[in-house]
């Protein structure tokens, strides 16, 4: 289970977009079972991408700070492959916006809210499938909260009892996302004031992101060189696995590291 921020052709080509493209492939090549998501950014044309909604699985609300938000799920499939990837979609947090900064370069300041949209958004959309993973795999800044719900609010929902947690770290993580007040925002189900204390997390202030995926995620891949080192060296001394970057690190040895997750 692939939740990413960015998936090729959709997203301009980069590391992360061009691996959200290729990896799953490379696994679905191999005879696993895939799935994808990303957020319906602005930039993203439904008629020229060919996206169309499935009603079978929108409709839903998802309330977040006392506010409904309508759930719209679209798919796409990507030209000459077999993949198809799943898009999380609301007007108030995706229509005619981008990623994380604004035209004018700044942060959103609701990009908690859309991560924790996002986040959610995934997981009742997985729900429906009746569908269990053995690896969530985690890409970039707007899957940060997804580790945490699957390791709370879901962990009772049969797709979320058993996968092992992976997140791929492309840039160092942010100390806090603008507007966020975890208890307020996050809380769902059993994820209250209360677990996130007693997690360690503070609830007011500057929230260490960080601490989420030290405390959430199984095991982490270095995608970039020397990238958010303080992390990783926290994630060794819990004993969580890294993969380590490097120039020749293939799909072949992150499915490796995916099995050797699997079987431990």
């Amino acid at each position: 289970m692939f939740i990413t921020q960015e998936v090729a052709p959709y997203v301009e080509d980069g590391i992360m977009s061009q691996e959200g493209l290729d990896f799953p492939q490379y696994l679905t090549d191999n005879g696993r079972s895939v799935r994808t998501f990303m957020p319906r950014w602005g930039s993203i044309n439904d008629r020229r991408h060919q996206l169309h909604e499935v009603q079978r699985l929108s409709g839903m609300n998802v309330i977040i700070d006392d506010s409904d938000h309508t759930l719209v799920i679209k798919v796409a499939s990507i030209p000459q492959t077999r993949a198809q990837v799943y898009f999380i979609d609301n007007d108030d947090y995706f229509h005619k916006r981008e990623m994380l900064l604004d035209e004018a370069g700044e942060p959103y300041e609701d990009n908690a809210e859309r991560a924790i949209f996002f986040a959610r958004g995934v997981l009742e959309t997985v729900k429906k499938f009746r569908w269990i993973p053995d690896i969530i795999h985690c890409n970039g800044w707007a899957t940060l909260f997804a580790p945490l719900y699957v390791r709370t609010a879901y962990r009772d929902d049969p797709p979320f009892a058993t996968p092992r947690i992976v997140f791929s770290l492309y840039d160092d993580v942010p100390e806090a996302l603008p507007g966020l007040e975890l208890a307020k925002l996050v809380r769902y189900r059993s994820l209250n004031e209360r677990v996130l204390r007693n997690a360690g997390f503070s609830l007011k202030g500057n929230v260490a992101l960080r601490q989420i995926l030290l405390t959430y995620c199984d095991a982490f891949i270095e995608a970039r060189p020397g990238v958010a080192p303080e992390l990783l060296k926290a994630a060794r001394e819990k004993g969580k696995p890294v993969l380590e970057y490097r120039e020749d690190l293939s799909y072949a040895d992150k499915a490796d590291f995916f099995e050797s997750l699997i079987n431990d």
